[in-house]
């Protein structure tokens, strides 16, 4: 793997309004190239105030092959910027590293759901308050559809006839999986945060930042 960088300003994002601190210091903790990170994410916000954050990096193994992968969310008052970077390295000898990074912006209105599944483990245990220590954070807005089918039935229980099938659409376009246990505490209370932010705000957006 090549250098993973610092952040520094460079020319192209000078005349942008500067990341948040905690922001910064969130990409940079998470270690992946966070010059880059940093830049695609303030270029795509285009100078609106973040009201609230979410990094989330991952490592996969895909045989011999380490691969990173890195999420930002950021929230503003009317949008939410999603920026996605992962290493597609070439596995030739000879190779250099590659990776890309990809940005979204989606109006508050689109957002149609925020999903929240909470894992707890020996629930007889529970403690009213904690919330377990891990959580799947789904959101949705209508970039990626998925049709769940099954063959349809009805009440007769001797009934062998065709009744075609049912299913649902579900919007199911980022998940992301977070662990106190893998990550700490903070970044659980930070998307805890992230997650109650989003959900308040989706259905409608605030009056527009000013520039």
């Amino acid at each position: 793997m090549g250098p993973m960088g610092s952040t520094s300003p460079h020319s192209a994002s000078a005349s942008l309004a500067p990341l948040p601190d905690d922001l910064t210091r969130a990409i940079e903790r998470a270690g992946y190239y966070p010059a880059l990170v940093g830049d695609v994410v303030q270029a795509a916000l285009g100078g609106q105030e973040v009201v609230s954050h979410l990094v989330h990096q991952e490592t996969t193994f895909d045989h011999d092959v380490v691969r990173r992968h890195i999420t930002v969310l950021a929230l503003t008052t009317s949008r939410l910027v999603i920026a996605h970077a992962d290493d597609h390295t070439d596995e030739r000898p000879d190779h250099e590293d590659l990776a890309t990074a990809t940005t979204e912006s989606v109006p508050l209105s689109a957002v149609r759901g925020v999903m929240l599944t909470h894992v707890v483990s020996r629930p007889q245990d529970y403690r009213p308050g904690s919330l377990g220590r891990e959580i799947t954070l789904t959101l949705g807005w209508g970039a990626v559809s998925r049709i769940d089918l099954m063959p349809a039935t009805c009440a007769d229980p001797d009934c062998d006839a065709d009744h075609g099938y049912e299913g649902s659409v579900a919007s199911d376009d980022i998940s992301l999986r977070i662990s106190a246990e893998a990550e700490g505490d903070a970044a659980l209370q930070q998307a805890l945060g992230f997650a109650r932010e989003l959900s308040a705000s989706i259905g409608h957006s605030r009056p527009a930042d000013r520039r």
